[in-house]
């Protein structure tokens, strides 16, 4: 018998957007997931950290950090894979990716980059603040 978990979405358009903006945008963190990530999830190796469990239906809610670069972290915050664990019936459901904002924004429109970091269109005056901030900090 097959014991490897099926990988299923809560919302397979919206995720997939995100994760095309993430292949475009970082790539590292896109490969990862890919090739990393995905096969650990389809063997019960549940990476991450487990924030809520259910005990009646036996459901655990993982966060799993993706690798990014320090300055894109400290702009748009960290890339987090949500997803659930089912474990009696063995499906692993993939529910979001974050920070929403900057890859939806990242899927809609071709965003552009400052000192290597994305800048979102619809408040691009504050992520350049933030860098430039970041960067007279690190001086």
């Amino acid at each position: 018998m097959n014991n490897n978990y099926v990988i299923e979405y809560l919302n397979e358009n919206e995720f997939r957007k995100k994760e095309r903006a993430i292949k475009k945008y970082n790539m590292l963190a896109y490969k990862k997931l890919i090739f990393d990530f995905y096969p650990s999830l389809r063997d019960g190796k549940f990476l991450g950290v487990e924030v809520s469990f259910n005990e009646k239906e036996n459901i655990s809610k993982y966060e799993l950090k993706l690798p990014t670069d320090s300055m894109f972290n400290k702009v748009h915050g960290e890339i987090l894979l949500h997803y659930s664990v089912y474990k009696n019936q063995r499906i692993v459901m993939l529910d979001n990716l974050t920070p929403d904002d900057i890859l939806t924004e990242g899927h809609q429109k071709e965003l552009t980059t400052y000192k290597g970091v994305m800048v979102s269109k619809t408040h691009a005056d504050k992520d350049i603040f933030k860098i430039n901030l970041l960067n007279m900090i690190e001086k």
